[in-house]
């Protein structure tokens, strides 16, 4: 396995940008997610990692070698990076059984019959395909397929593996058994990892950090947790998690701690800056009470199993997000109290 490094990297399309300076290193071992909305880039990144295209700017290295560089014009092929790709498509080749799938990269690469099938073998068993060698792909159940494509990328041991939105065409049930076999697998190989999703449910419950990503570039490089309680930017703010992002009328500092002012009322803030501008609100950040900092009026009441999501208008149309264990009806008027949101500076 070996890091990944991405120097100023930069992919234009007819002239048009589609990745801006991307500066970042992966290390080695590492379950990352590229996370953000259709038209982001995520899936170039991943393609320009892969070999599939090569940087219009800037350089990337696998380790110790330097697998592009605009400046000088190198690029490695695919086939000699050493990288294993899981499609959204799966890609199987119909005309060839389980087995004859996941072996056929090494054929290729001309290793002797013996090598083949232990390597072959240890790659099914590792994703729970040991007794489907002979069954064809049309046999096979959407997850089984993907199965069958990760097998075959880790047939070869690759040195990463890249994974372009690999669950997009399976159902919701059939997601969530998936992830745990992403998972399970990184467990046992430690394998590095790159998984492309505009899920952030997905991402959040799978990866260790997560790019986020924006109209070519990265927005925030982070934990799943520092995501979530604490974003940089109004765009990860309103990405990542459920809640609301507001600007502040002020902020000032008393013995306690920062305290912000929004719509004459004031409440303390958790910031890394001393002069915050905006505030991320959570449900877990809006307590319910008769008094509060806020009037609020009840736009929806959605039942959950066991709580209510509640849709609040703030008293100058802000929308907020709460969550209660008791329903209310739409126009009910609640007190909403602020308790210690994140406040940050946009940029």
């Amino acid at each position: 396995m070996a890091d990944l490094s991405l120097s100023s990297v930069e992919k234009h399309f007819g002239g048009t940008p589609a990745l801006r300076s991307i500066t970042t290193r992966i290390t080695d071992g590492e379950f990352v997610a590229l996370l953000g909305p259709s038209g982001c880039g995520k899936s170039t990144l991943l393609r320009l990692l892969a070999g599939f295209e090569t940087p219009t700017r800037g350089a990337i290295s696998i380790g110790a070698q330097e697998v592009a560089n605009a400046a000088t014009g190198q690029s490695v092929p695919p086939e000699a990076r050493n990288i294993g790709f899981v499609f959204q498509s799966y890609a199987l080749w119909p005309h060839m059984t389980v087995w004859r799938n996941v072996s056929y990269p090494l054929e290729v690469r001309g290793l002797s019959k013996q090598a083949r099938a232990e390597q072959t073998a240890r790659a099914l068993e590792a994703t729970g395909l040991t007794g489907f060698e002979a069954r064809m792909p049309s046999d096979l159940s959407g997850g089984q397929r993907q199965r069958v494509a990760l097998a075959r990328c880790l047939v070869s041991d690759p040195q990463a593996v890249l994974l372009d939105e690999p669950l997009a065409n399976l159902d919701v049930a059939l997601r969530a058994a998936m992830q745990e076999v992403f998972l399970d697998f990184h467990a046992r190989t430690q394998a590095t990892m790159i998984y492309v999703t505009h899920d952030q449910a997905e991402a959040m419950a799978m990866a260790d950090r997560i790019a986020v990503m924006d109209q070519g570039q990265i927005a925030q490089f982070d934990t799943p947790q520092a995501l979530y309680a604490r974003p940089r930017s109004r765009f990860v703010a309103g990405f990542v998690g459920e809640g609301t992002v507001l600007p502040l009328d002020g902020v000032r500092q008393d013995k306690d701690g920062l305290v912000a002012q929004l719509n004459g009322a004031s409440f303390a803030v958790a910031a890394d800056t001393a002069q915050p501008d905006h505030i991320c609100l959570r449900p877990e950040n809006i307590v319910l009470a008769e008094t509060g900092d806020l009037r609020c009026v009840v736009q929806r009441c959605t039942y959950l199993g066991g709580r209510y999501r509640l849709t609040l208008l703030g008293p100058h149309g802000e929308q907020l997000v709460a969550e209660s264990r008791s329903a209310f009806k739409t126009g009910a008027q609640l007190g909403v109290s602020l308790r210690m949101p994140w406040a940050f500076k946009e940029t």
